[in-house]
């Protein structure tokens, strides 16, 4: 594992349902815990062996693919008590299986924390030899953490950022007044709120920039027609389109403003608008590495949007009568919303083994079949 030296710097017709994700954290002890980054080759009984190693395991399952059968990449086990849940969350979290450490967390069924981003934090500027359980041991000092990743490349290698969620935001309040701008492994990091997409958009307009990128013009429009428009903003110092070798357009340009203040009230007034039949698109004109770089970072926090979106929109059932079907599964939880995949789980024979699942768009639509 990786070191992190911090230094300052200056129940329906003869079924049973159980739901895949346990009591929400910090309402009650939580039985039910939420198993992510599997290798893809890890199976149920592989897990059931891990877990059963810390306490009496109900039920394991890895979550797949309806079509492909291919895993999804998280599991979800349930515990028979609290205790066991909590000591395999401090026991076995990060622990390798197939060569890959898996990360642990709770599973909340109540969706209102992780819709609202309340107690998550953004770090960025990692060491590359900061791993999941380096992380984590580092801001733990700050008070529970209820999720924990560095986000890796497809060999596994950190990007150099990641995210902590606390149960509380006070720790998460404490983790960036304690930790931002402090060298971790001799590397000045910047740790914050995490900002979901809407958030990202507001707080450009508050980020200074003289240098406008505009693109989306038309074939004729010149550093004369750009002059013209963006003139009535402020003073400019340069404005250029620019051109391939033999002249033709390359349909976007750049205006640099003497006042910051008038740049963003350009991109402000300007982004959206159109000019001959064309939709201009306005921001803050960035070098290709920082392009790059904020890519990066968007794709992954979307893909952790996602997955907060949709954890806790699955439901395992056990005890299903032997009549039970897929179709007539799908028939008796529409009621509670829009289902996405159901499945009656079977033996090679194609004799049900009394254990489906069913997963809804949302996690209220599943905590609604439940209480219903």
């Amino acid at each position: 594992m990786a070191q992190v030296q911090v230094q300052p710097q200056a129940p329906v017709s003869g079924a049973s349902a159980v739901a895949a994700n346990g009591g929400g954290v910090g309402q009650f002890p939580s039985t039910s815990l939420y198993v992510g980054d599997l290798e893809t080759n890890v199976t149920d009984s592989q897990l059931f062996d891990l877990f059963s190693q810390v306490g009496h395991v109900l039920f394991v399952r890895v979550c797949r693919d309806m079509n492909t059968r291919r895993s999804l990449g998280y599991a979800y086990v349930n515990f028979g008590n609290p205790m066991d849940a909590m000591r395999a969350l401090d026991v076995l979290n990060f622990t390798p299986l197939n060569n890959k450490p898996i990360r642990i967390m709770y599973s909340n069924r109540d969706p209102s924390a992780r819709k609202s981003g309340t107690a998550n934090i953004f770090i960025k500027n990692l060491d590359k030899a900061i791993d999941n359980k380096a992380l984590q041991e580092t801001f733990s000092a700050f008070g529970t953490i209820l999720s924990c990743k560095v986000a890796t490349d497809p060999s596994g290698q950190s990007k150099g950022y990641g995210f902590v969620q606390f149960d509380r935001e006070e720790a998460a309040q404490n983790a960036i007044e304690g930790l931002n701008g402090m060298l971790l492994n001799d590397k000045q990091v910047y740790v914050g709120p995490f900002l979901r997409k809407h958030e990202r958009e507001n707080s450009f307009f508050k980020t200074k920039f003289n240098n406008v990128f505009v693109k989306n013009l038309s074939n004729s429009t010149t550093e004369e027609d750009l002059t013209r428009i963006f003139g009535e903003y402020g003073k400019m110092t340069s404005v250029v389109v620019m051109r391939e070798a033999d002249g033709k357009s390359k349909c976007f340009g750049f205006v640099n403003f003497e006042n910051p203040d008038d740049a963003a009230l350009a991109v402000q007034e300007l982004n959206g608008k159109k000019f001959d039949d064309k939709e201009w698109f306005l921001g803050r004109a960035q070098k290709k590495a920082e392009r790059e770089q904020e890519l990066k970072v968007r794709f992954e926090q979307s893909m952790k949007e996602t997955a907060d979106k949709f954890q806790g929109a699955n439901l395992y059932l056990k005890n299903l009568d032997d009549s039970i079907g897929d179709e007539k599964l799908k028939e008796l939880f529409s009621v509670f919303g829009t289902i996405t995949s159901y499945k009656v789980m079977r033996d090679p024979n194609g004799i049900s083994r009394g254990s489906g699942f069913v997963a809804f768009s949302t996690p209220e639509e599943a905590s609604r079949a439940l209480s219903g």
